[in-house]
């Protein structure tokens, strides 16, 4: 993976000032690349440039981009090929194809396969910047003209409590941008510690209904007697201990979005009157005989395997339908390491500001790297935990190994789960091949036996970027 030498120069200069969508650009040929990189460097976006599609997929894997432009023929992983293992791998991710042996066929073949638009070269530099501002409109990017420049950076303000540069998680936040524009019920499944509320939050905020009410509850914390009236209310008397009327999350959240956390601990009986709720549109609180009006969007979670649930029969299908029009799975811990450094150190400052240790400052490079390797069964919630112990109890300006050991020798079943365990292994596995092979793909694919594509998925699914371990033998996972 390659950089247009003036292309870091824009970046400096504007790093601070703007968020430059960034487009990569994947071409056989260094002089179209140079060129179509100079066309859109003077439009004011950044680029990124791959010579091949292999290289393409582990340049994304390493940082997603906001496009794709590709050449159509191409050795090795062709243009079709390239859009075919982006669409796998991030759907929402728009591609543009550009070809000198354009024909009606080919457009055919590659609007029908899913690619944003299809441009013969020699393409005219305005028709591609037009098409650029589309695509990524598609995809979710503000642009805005200025003095300077027709582009400008998005409105990220309502993901802003979401800390990740993990490509997974930045196309789970372009699908959840898609998705809150709408009022579809959304489903979001994840480990527990995920942060499954806080994607509902900002999926609210990056929504119509924002200036209206975001109500949560956790269908499991709540006493299956008293679940029913939480979520729809009840009249005075209804029942004992009902001496007032009690509005219910239903009405509390009108005009905005309710959020039912593990909804599949959800008991069947209330399923039904929540099914009802969600098809007419109508709720009636416990002891009342009218039925009042609603009007929300309602957003589900749960920690469950509902497809399971509903083989057991202990969830029902229909309302699993009702509320499983789009569905989000955020990816667990262990599956993007990459950011658990950038979390760590924002837990860090946050509890140093907390406790007050204005004095601490940092990790020892050895604990950075504990943390990095850990399996985080409990996700980001216990790296939150483990993060708060260690500011506590630290006694200097820096966190040291021993202290994160001991913190998770107290909080981590020294049993992890199969898939962790089998994960990090095969993490591990691709690392010391890399390192034997100093980053040689075709060296460690043989040693693998696996094929070349098939290796470099593999490193697309563990972040790991094969170049980085060339000529170096003491290199480091990324």
């Amino acid at each position: 993976m390659n950089e247009i030498p003036n292309q870091q120069a824009s970046k400096a200069a504007n790093l601070n000032a703007m968020h430059m969508p960034n487009i990569l650009v994947v071409d056989d040929d260094k002089d179209i690349l140079k060129l179509i990189c100079m066309r859109l460097n003077a439009a004011g976006y950044s680029t990124t440039t791959a010579n091949d599609g292999a290289e393409a997929m582990s340049a994304i894997a390493l940082q997603r981009p906001d496009l794709v432009i590709s050449d159509l023929r191409m050795p090795g992983m062709d243009g079709m090929a390239l859009l075919d293992a982006i669409q796998q791998a991030h759907p929402t991710l728009p591609v543009m194809l550009l070809t000198a042996h354009g024909s009606i066929p080919d457009a055919v073949r590659a609007t029908q396969s899913g690619a944003f638009s299809f441009l013969t070269k020699p393409f005219d530099s305005q028709q591609l910047l037009q098409q650029v501002a589309s695509a990524l409109r598609l995809n979710g990017v503000q642009l805005r003209a200025d003095s300077t420049s027709d582009i400008a950076s998005p409105d990220d303000s309502w993901r802003a409590e979401i800390i990740t540069r993990s490509p997974k998680m930045e196309n789970l936040l372009r699908q959840a941008e898609l998705v809150a524009n709408t009022d579809a019920s959304v489903f979001i499944q994840g480990e527990s510690g995920t942060g499954k509320e806080l994607l509902a939050r900002a999926i609210h905020q990056c929504s119509a209904r924002s200036d209206k009410p975001f109500v949560a509850i956790n269908c499991g914390a709540i006493p299956e007697n008293l679940l029913e009236s939480e979520l729809f209310g009840h009249h005075k008397g209804a029942f004992t201990g009902a001496v007032n009327n009690h509005v219910g999350l239903f009405q509390s959240a009108e005009g905005g979005t309710l959020f039912l956390d593990e909804i599949g601990d959800m008991p069947q009986a209330l399923q039904v009157k929540v099914l009802r709720a969600l098809q007419e549109r109508v709720i009636r609180p416990v002891g009342s005989t009218a039925n009042i009006k609603i009007d929300l969007r309602l957003i589900s979670a749960t920690h469950r395997n509902l497809i399971d649930e509903m083989k057991e029969g202990r969830f029902r299908e229909d309302l699993f339908y009702r509320i499983n029009v789009v569905s989000l799975e955020i990816p667990a811990l262990a599956n993007r390491r990459e950011d658990i450094s950038l979390l760590a150190n924002h837990f860090l400052q946050v509890f140093t500001k907390k406790y007050k240790k204005k004095l601490l400052h940092s990790f020892a490079p050895e604990a950075l790297e504990m943390l990095i390797t850990a399996p985080w069964p409990g996700n980001v919630r216990q790296l939150q935990n483990i993060i708060e112990q260690t500011v506590v109890l630290a006694t200097t300006q820096i966190i040291s190994a021993n202290l994160v050991q001991k913190a998770l020798q107290e909080e981590t079943n020294s049993i992890v789960p199969l898939d962790v365990a089998r994960q990090q292994f095969e993490h591990d596995y691709l690392i010391n091949l890399l390192k034997a092979t100093q980053g040689n793909v075709t060296q460690a694919a043989k040693l693998a036996q696996r094929n070349r594509t098939e290796f470099y998925r593999l490193l697309e699914r563990h972040h790991i970027q094969a170049n980085a371990f060339k000529n170096d033998k003491n290199n480091e996972s990324p």
